[in-house]
């Protein structure tokens, strides 16, 4: 009599998963979506935007201002004087000369204050300062 079990157990080969290459895939597909992504930076306060029918979009600045409509100075999510605008747009430049700066205004903030901050950027050397708008979807 044929034992169909015993038989079965003689020729079956002991099989491994190997887990490696799985890992492999996981990790290089984490560090393609790292890639991929693209990171926003913002100036780390709730500002209400103006809208402007000729708003553009600028990819890459150097240093967003915050100016709240409490009328209070932000650059790098933590708040500021207005005295030391100057010196940190200064910082920022001589770490990258090409750079830009954008002032993040909110629509209720004092106009003033937002002409003193572009002022101290200037002083500073920002050859290129702007102040953000949202697209008008009127128009």
């Amino acid at each position: 009599m044929l034992n169909i079990s015993a038989a079965r157990r003689a020729t079956s080969k002991h099989l491994e998963l190997n887990m490696a290459p799985l890992i492999d895939m996981v990790f290089i597909l984490l560090i393609f979506f790292l890639v991929t992504t693209s990171f926003v930076k913002e100036t780390g306060v709730d500002i209400s935007r103006p809208t402007a029918s000729t708003a553009i979009s600028k990819t890459k600045t150097t240093i967003l201002i915050g100016v709240t409509k409490e009328n209070t100075i932000y650059i790098d999510q933590r708040q500021v004087d207005i005295r030391t605008v100057r010196a940190n747009v200064e910082r920022a430049l001589a770490e990258n000369p090409e750079g830009s700066v954008v002032i993040v205004a909110d629509k209720d903030s004092l106009t003033g204050l937002v002409i003193t901050v572009m002022d101290a950027c200037k002083l500073a050397g920002a050859q290129n300062v702007s102040i953000a708008a949202s697209l008008d979807p009127g128009v």
